[in-house]
């Protein structure tokens, strides 16, 4: 009976490995951080005004990129707003200490498109949020995919809409990679970023300081509820990954170890 219910135990954990193994072996979708190195800055794009821009052009100063599409149905809109709430509780001023950048990952996206998110995201800001210090950009799926692949943004399309992270990258003036920023998500759904790490984002960014996110754990245990349309706690998700490391470690000690026992006594 013992040695079947081992026998059992093994089999499990040879299966959900395996799954786990495949899994790891899909195309990468998420963030990796690329902390020291550099967004092409000679990338180009279409501005909400239809223009022709160069990024460089717009990379003046300390700037965050969020690479997001318009039509999003998930996290984009919500990051954004959360984003343009954040920046009326710092001291710090937009077009002078700072630039932001929005970059559409679908290249089937018009200026048009950007030019209205841009106006209902601006109107989540306050003290007049100059229109210079927040670009909005569309682009050809070629300079998209060399900027994010850059700045360690990986996605994918799925039918009209993408699988992606979300996240904010902050580079120096030339176009140096210093921090990443993930918004924390509340059982209710709802976005939040501490002004303090913004703050303190753009004042390392400024400095040329290199900072590791401590977590992302976040990323991983939320997923966006279309229905509901908010953030939710995926339970499935992580209750999948609790049964993965309890097998993992029942695997180790009553399988592995107690023959490692008998090896001994032998």
């Amino acid at each position: 009976m013992k040695t079947n219910f081992k026998l059992l135990s093994v089999f499990l954990f040879i299966i959900v490995a395996r799954i786990s193994f495949a899994a790891s072996n899909t195309e990468d979708i998420g963030i990796v951080e690329k902390l020291g190195s550099y967004i092409p800055l000679d990338v180009t794009f279409n501005n909400e005004d239809g223009n022709k821009v160069i990024l460089r052009d717009l990379v003046k100063r300390p700037t965050l990129i969020a690479f997001v599409y318009y039509k999003c149905p998930g996290i984009c809109s919500p990051m954004l707003t959360e984003l343009a709430n954040v920046t009326s509780k710092v001291d710090l001023i937009p077009g002078e200490d700072y630039n932001i950048i929005a970059i559409s990952m679908d290249d089937r996206e018009k200026p048009s498109d950007a030019s209205d998110k841009k106006k209902t995201i601006l109107g989540f800001t306050q003290n007049g949020f100059p229109l210079d210090a927040w670009d909005f950009l569309t682009g050809d799926s070629i300079n998209i995919k060399k900027a994010a692949n850059a700045a360690g943004f990986y996605f994918k399309r799925t039918g009209d809409n993408f699988i992606h992270s979300g996240g904010f990258i902050f580079i120096t003036k030339e176009g140096k990679i210093c921090r990443y920023i993930y918004p924390d998500v509340s059982m209710k759904g709802t976005f939040n970023i501490l002004p303090f790490d913004f703050k303190m984002a753009l004042l390392e960014t400024s400095q040329g300081v290199q900072t590791k996110t401590m977590a992302k754990l976040v990323q991983y245990c939320f997923s966006y509820d279309p229905a509901g349309r908010k953030y939710v706690f995926n339970i499935t998700r992580v209750f999948g990954t609790g049964i993965l490391i309890l097998l993992t470690l029942f695997f180790v000690f009553y399988v592995i170890k107690p023959k490692k026992e008998k090896i001994v006594k032998r």
